[in-house]
């Protein structure tokens, strides 16, 4: 059993103070059924105390009125080594939440930031993995933009086509657990895709579509502790048997919008 180690992170969160399905950019939002947006505070809420019950820093950014989507702060940017790719959203009804994000990282004290000429919708499709980011393309963002992320994040950037609409950012189909291992969804993706993550990770962690479809892959680890939603047992338990320590949390409201964990947090490395 590998030895665990957990590692302190700093994340951002957008409180969901605007939580709302007013719109369908994605298969799971249906604006014809009712949202609790109490609910979806009191479980965001409870994704943030587990992060600092654990030991990790917490930045906020302010939620605008008329952006419901922004509690998804991991679609905000690509961090990597204090450097800062905007995202650009393909869609317009979350557009102008880039213009917040540019704005708080020039207030954080952030100088190297880039606002990308194509669509990246920050780490929904950018996953960092060691000096590696795997990208995903196929719905969201474009292809092109990975080019944006190797010249400025000056890391390696692995495309991954995803195609299924269900599976629409990369960060619902696959998690980073470590510098060196994922879980993921193989029928998300590409042949090509696939057979490419089977040879890169032969080791990872194979999700069914049962806890892939509860967003069990939309998963934060700090390393030794693996913070996914908690219907999906099967991979709770094969992230324990791995030496893993799964917490369990409900995201039922959020994932009417089509999020979950990993939506909620955007790393800043």
């Amino acid at each position: 059993m590998p030895n665990r180690t957990p590692r302190p992170r700093r994340y951002l969160m957008c409180r969901p103070t605007h939580f709302d399905v007013t719109y369908s950019i994605n298969p799971w939002m249906h604006p014809d059924k009712p949202v609790d947006p109490a609910l979806a505070i009191a479980q965001w809420e409870r994704i943030r105390d587990v992060y600092t019950g654990l030991g990790h820093e917490i930045a906020y950014i302010d939620p605008l009125p008329g952006y419901p989507d922004m509690v998804f702060a991991a679609n905000g940017a690509t961090v990597v080594d204090g450097r800062v790719l905007l995202a650009k959203f393909r869609h317009v009804q979350r557009a102008g939440e880039a213009e917040a994000y540019d704005a708080w990282f020039a207030a954080n004290g952030y100088r190297a930031v880039h606002r990308p000429a194509l669509v990246n919708e920050g780490e929904g499709d950018f996953l960092t993995i060691g000096r590696r980011i795997l990208a995903g393309t196929g719905f969201r963002s474009d292809p092109g933009a990975h080019d944006e992320a190797r010249e400025h994040l000056g890391i390696e950037v692995v495309g991954l086509t995803l195609v299924d609409p269900r599976f629409y950012h990369l960060d619902t189909a696959l998690a980073v657990l470590s510098d060196e291992e994922i879980m993921y969804f193989p029928e998300a993706f590409s042949a090509s895709s696939r057979a490419l993550l089977e040879r890169l990770y032969p080791g990872a962690i194979v999700a069914g579509e049962e806890d892939a479809l509860v967003f069990g892959l939309n998963a934060v680890s700090d390393g030794r502790h693996v913070v996914l939603p908690e219907p999906a047992t099967a991979l709770a338990a094969a992230l324990a048997a791995r030496g893993f320590e799964p917490i369990g949390v409900d995201v039922s409201e959020l994932l009417k919008a089509g999020g979950a964990v990993k939506c909620c947090t955007l790393e800043l490395r």
